[in-house]
């Protein structure tokens, strides 16, 4: 690939209190074969330690941005947007890691997209200590709504639809011109894609290939385990007119009946049911999520997921390929909106 000052990517990583996982993802993306590129880590407030630990890093593609408060990850990410040389931006979080094609494929995907602004994603291994699953199950199906496939389940287990941040590739004129959420200390990621949406030759779209680990530990400390049963209800109920109905109450069925089911609060099982069946639209198998998501506990569910899929052989890229046949990069695209 001829690497133009055009095709230049700006790597964007936020980063507080964990110096050993900023210097890991730091060095996945330089070991990137792509080589055009510069990686902007953005200390999100005073942390001595991951300044010094990057030090460490004697690459001049580097750049180290320590902010002088905590602004939180969003905020975090659009400084470094905001200083970028490339023309296309990446982004990762601290904890994740990148294989070495990552951005060449997306690049290569993006350079030869039809819409004027792409938003490129990947597959990606979801490692936890249950083991390691590649996710997402499947990929966006022609005009689905980007709501139901990001919410909308089609089985029991989790990471049948999915776009993860750390595989997020676009224009740094489109992340100028609608910044993530700086307001939001979760979703935000959820948020700004139902958003871009709304605006004019924006399109998602897939690299067929696991070019990411989302590393996804239980026992480490990160927002988006963090549960809030009502935040997050308060968040889809304010992009209700973002999201079909169908999304609207599956977002319900899974992530705010889990993180409600897991704080124990029996008392909100009718209502958020309730709230479900009035402004979304429920399909049988809906229902039964429901419960399982009530009755079997979080731990147990992984179990199960983890001998589900050891049964049928294990997940693998193949099984992705086989599942959602690809026969070029460029075909695989679906359109926001």
């Amino acid at each position: 690939m001829n690497e133009t000052l055009e095709q230049m990517v700006s790597v964007v990583i936020p980063s507080r209190n964990r110096p050993h996982l900023a210097s890991r993802a730091v060095r996945s993306a330089l070991g990137q074969t792509l080589k055009s590129i510069e990686v902007i880590v953005v200390v999100d407030g005073p942390d001595e330690a991951t300044v010094k630990e990057l030090k460490q890093i004697d690459d001049p593609r580097l750049k180290v941005i320590a902010l002088p408060v905590n602004v939180g990850a969003a905020a975090a990410r659009n400084a470094g947007v905001d200083v970028a040389k490339g023309v296309w931006i990446a982004f990762l979080d601290d904890d994740d890691e990148w294989l070495p094609q990552k951005l060449d494929r997306q690049l290569e995907l993006a350079t030869h997209s039809r819409h004027a602004f792409p938003v490129v994603a990947s597959c990606l291994i979801a490692r936890n200590p249950n083991g390691e699953f590649v996710w997402p199950r499947r990929l966006p199906a022609p005009s689905e709504p980007l709501s139901e496939y990001l919410f909308a389940r089609n089985s029991l287990f989790a990471g049948e639809g999915f776009i993860q941040t750390s595989t997020f590739f676009t224009k740094k004129e489109l992340l100028k011109k609608l910044p993530l959420p700086k307001n939001l200390p979760r979703h935000e990621d959820w948020d700004w894609l139902l958003r871009v949406s709304a605006l004019e030759g924006v399109g998602l779209e897939f690299v067929p290939e696991t070019l990411a680990i989302w590393n996804t530990e239980i026992s480490r400390k990160r927002l988006s385990n963090i549960n809030d049963w009502q935040y997050s209800l308060d968040w889809i109920r304010s992009v209700r007119n973002l999201v079909t109905r169908r999304a609207y109450s599956g977002f319900i069925v899974t992530v705010v009946s889990s993180q409600a089911s897991l704080q124990r609060d029996w008392k909100v099982f009718w209502p958020l049911l309730w709230e479900a069946v009035r402004f979304g639209q429920l399909r049988p198998a809906d229902y039964l999520l429901y419960l399982v998501m009530w009755l079997i506990p979080q731990d147990v569910r992984q179990q199960i997921r983890r001998f589900f899929w050891d049964f049928k052989g294990n997940i693998t890229h193949s099984n992705i390929n086989k599942k959602n046949p690809v026969t070029s990069a460029y075909e695989n695209t679906y359109t926001i909106g």
